[in-house]
């Protein structure tokens, strides 16, 4: 089944650019997927280069072990990005690191693959975990969530308009029928809100919700983000690609946090251009161009976010 899925990595060069790459530089991808952004980083290493890869999906670890079986300058490491720093610190680089990149959300082969059940257009059992060997699926928690809690989790994670019909629907037909397969929790959706928006599923943001929430990935961004610039060697750079609103929003509020300088207290005598801020962004935002999202659709959404260690 594998075989069958491919991943045409977003903002490729203009991430690889970004990290401005180093021959004999250490460098992790933090969400490996299928590999394109590796092999990218691989193409501009030398021997003497080294590549940490991460990923929490068994699925990508399998390939990626297989796809690079031959190539002794990278190594892939089953976890969550939220766990880089103790992953760097067990192979002895901590603050060695030259760069780091992460790619945000469900990748393609998850998205494609009915069986991992993040897709509402196809039907699967009801999982969407990224981590299959951990934690509770969507199914699971679906079928013992309350109301109340559901309506949070779609309002929150999804900016879901119609958070309370919807949770509503979804509640009383669970209380019919188990909620078992992504096709049958979409037509429940579909039904809850006729007439939504125009060239959007209706199921689209109620999926990003559970799926947000089911693999706790805002609480996971804020820890990665965090355990990524405290790897950092000096000149190292962190490149993030986002695909939606709430990530990008933590992303730039913790780059524009982290490089500015602290707030000073009224009447101390110090200003801020003598303080010293070990971070500097990178330029602006990057998005793709026309002939990408022709190309690959899913595109559309994605923005590039660059800073640099400097002290």
């Amino acid at each position: 089944m594998e075989s069958g899925f491919e991943h045409q990595p977003v903002l490729l060069e203009e991430a690889i650019n970004a990290l401005n790459i180093k021959a004999d530089g250490v460098y992790v991808d933090a969400t490996f997927g299928r590999g394109g952004h590796s092999k990218s980083i691989l193409d501009r290493l030398s021997d003497n280069g080294r590549l940490l890869a991460f990923d929490q999906d068994p699925q990508a670890i399998v390939y990626g072990r297989r796809r690079f079986a031959n190539d002794k300058r990278i190594e892939i490491v089953h976890c969550n990005f939220r766990q880089v720093a103790n992953m760097v610190a067990e192979h002895g680089l901590d603050k060695n690191i030259d760069g780091v990149l992460m790619d945000l959300g469900v990748s393609s082969p998850q998205l494609d693959d009915a069986e991992r059940g993040f897709s509402f257009s196809r039907s699967g059992p009801l999982d969407m975990r990224m981590n299959t060997e951990e934690g509770e699926s969507a199914m699971a928690w679906l079928s013992r969530v309350s109301l109340n809690e559901l309506t949070y989790v779609l309002r929150k994670y999804g900016e879901e308009r119609s958070a309370r019909r919807i949770a509503r629907a979804i509640i009383d037909s669970r209380d019919e029928n188990e909620i078992t397969d992504t096709r049958q929790l979409a037509e429940i959706i579909v039904n809850a809100v006729p007439g939504y928006e125009k060239h959007k599923h209706p199921a689209t943001r109620s999926f990003q919700a559970i799926r947000i929430f089911i693999n706790e990935e805002l609480q996971a961004l804020e820890e990665g983000l965090q355990a990524a610039v405290s790897v950092l060697a000096v000149a190292g750079r962190l490149a993030v690609i986002s695909f939606h609103s709430l990530e990008d929003r933590i992303v730039k509020r913790f780059m524009r946090n982290i490089t500015k300088p602290p707030a000073l207290p009224a009447g101390l005598p110090v200003m801020h251009e003598d303080q010293l801020v070990p971070f500097r962004l990178v330029g602006k935002s990057r998005v793709p161009g026309e002939e990408e999202i022709t190309r690959n659709p899913r595109a559309r959404s994605a923005r590039l976010r660059v800073l640099e260690r400097v002290l």
